[in-house]
């Protein structure tokens, strides 16, 4: 069974990204997460704006909206939405060619990226909940 080189890539720099962040101390401020957040979602603006097509720049731009929205909303009242939002990103590297024709997209970014996103997330998420662990513990 051969896995393609772009799943190991995403899984090894998922979990790179994750623990660097979290030593170098850049985690201190949850802001982190939904600029993570933000960022994943704008690189399909990014292909699409090599295309030179307004109306992909368009449509990457509107699904690119969704997922801002929810690092905004996640940031600021729901944590888990940034971890949704990352992992919704990974779901929708998978289904993007269905919805979206972007011939800017490289063949391997969806397996990339998606593999990275559901990583990041399941990381985040872990975070998250040892973090409510750790606080919900009493105080000796």
């Amino acid at each position: 069974m051969e896995i393609a080189v772009e799943y190991v890539i995403g899984l090894v720099l998922a979990v790179v990204v994750f623990v660097g962040a979290q030593v170098a101390g850049l985690t201190r401020d949850r802001a982190f997460y939904a600029i993570a957040l933000i960022v994943i979602a704008t690189y399909y603006v990014l292909f699409a704006a090599l295309t030179g097509s307004v109306l992909i720049v368009t449509q990457e731009s509107l699904a690119a909206l969704l997922f801002i929205a929810a690092a905004i909303v996640g940031f600021k009242r729901f944590p888990w939405l940034v971890v949704i939002g990352i992992g919704g990103h990974g779901v929708f590297d998978a289904v993007h060619h269905h919805f979206i024709e972007n011939p800017g997209v490289p063949s391997w970014w969806p397996g990339f990226c998606g593999t990275f996103d559901v990583v990041y997330a399941a990381c985040l998420g872990g975070l998250l909940v040892a973090e409510r662990r750790r606080s919900a513990r009493p105080h000796a």
